[in-house]
């Protein structure tokens, strides 16, 4: 059984002063065990995160990375940094990424690749903007992305992935794709994921994002091909960050 994982994107939010009450709140708060938490703070306390929640069992990882190892690429950093301040993780092809900063699937791909290859655990994201969904080409979009990652890794390397769908129509929109829409992507994604990788797509992790919160959490865990959530919002409150957690939970003990 894949173990559910919920994964807080704070975005561009955060300071020293909310990262001491967050990580307070979660030291002092139960947590399932049956549940991966991951935290996705702004870079400048990627370092600071780490070292706050030593000993908690939450990890922690970078938005984003560059796809070499170094060079003259200033603003930017490496996945080798990343991993020797001792984050574990990294987002790569986040929607707002793509489009805000023209990232190409090719280029998501080269990231993924460099992460690996650098010992993080990457969490690839693929989605449909609104235009795309209502034209009826949403599965094609999000597999043409699959695809592309595909074609730059291999079976090998796109097994060690983590996958987030994440409908661009509903992120940070208040508009969440409902459990039916949500379930309809990740079965294509968890068949196509067999189709290339057999036996090892059983652990490949396939997590929900798109306005993910504590209300519409357990209902969207209770589909069958859905590990987890990427959250964003509802991830800057601990506490309902945390019953998220809890609704993952629920369906780690149904499964």
């Amino acid at each position: 059984m894949r173990k559910p994982l919920v994964a807080g994107n704070w975005k561009m939010h955060g300071s020293r002063a909310f990262i001491e009450t967050y990580v307070a709140a979660l030291r002092d708060a139960s947590r399932a065990v049956t549940v991966d938490l991951l935290l996705f703070p702004p870079l400048c306390y990627l370092q600071e995160l780490v070292g706050r929640v030593a000993g908690l069992g939450i990890e922690v990882g970078a938005q984003n990375v560059h796809w070499q190892e170094s060079g003259a690429f200033t603003g930017e950093v490496a996945p080798g940094m990343v991993r020797e301040i001792g984050a574990g993780w990294t987002l790569a092809g986040h929607s707002e990424r793509r489009a805000g900063c023209g990232e190409t699937d090719q280029l998501v791909a080269e990231k993924c690749a460099a992460a690996l290859d650098a010992g993080l655990h990457p969490i690839v994201c693929l989605g449909e903007n609104l235009a795309e969904r209502d034209a009826g080409s949403a599965e094609a979009v999000v597999l043409r992305q699959f695809d592309a990652v595909l074609a730059r890794l291999g079976p090998v390397g796109m097994a060690q992935l983590c996958i987030a769908y994440e409908p661009v129509w509903a992120i940070g929109t208040g508009r969440t794709a409902t459990p039916e829409q949500a379930q309809a992507m990740h079965g294509i994604l968890r068949e196509r994921l067999a189709r290339t990788l057999g036996a090892d797509a059983a652990s490949v992790r396939i997590l929900y994002g798109g306005s993910v919160t504590p209300e519409n959490a357990a209902e969207l865990f209770a589909q069958k091909d859905i590990d987890g959530a990427l959250v964003g919002g509802a991830s800057l409150a601990a506490d309902r960050l945390l019953k998220i957690v809890a609704a993952a939970a629920g369906r780690a003990v149904l499964r």
